[in-house]
């Protein structure tokens, strides 16, 4: 038995006593996971590539290994994990000449080259 298992944490008692959500509460969870995945893709753009390494390494190390049991969401974890760091590779190669304009869109022109 792996040393982390999470089955039979729950009895089969306390689980029929956890209400179902709600739409609206999966809503709400659906909202915060994007902002959370929003959050990562930020910080992620502006760490290390160690740190960029440890990241893949986690997804690598969680995706399963010959002789254990594939778990449909733990796979799925771990391509999510490589995609938001993929997704903010995107961000880490904008060097800030290439990145938008800040100024206001009213805002006048700057004339000091023309």
């Amino acid at each position: 038995m792996p040393c982390c298992s999470q089955e039979g944490l729950i009895s089969n008692d306390v689980q029929s006593d956890i209400p179902q959500l709600t739409n609206a509460e999966l809503v709400q969870l659906r909202i915060r996971v994007i902002a959370l995945e929003n959050l990562m893709i930020t910080l992620l753009a502006g760490v290390s590539d160690r740190q960029i390494d440890l990241a893949r390494e986690m997804a690598a190390y969680i995706s399963p290994r010959p002789g254990f049991t594939h778990h449909p969401l733990t796979v799925h974890a771990a391509v999510q994990m490589i995609d938001l760091v993929d997704r903010a590779g995107h961000f880490r190669d904008v060097s800030p000449s290439s990145a938008p304009s800040t100024s206001s869109p009213g805002a006048a022109p700057d004339k000091r080259n023309s």
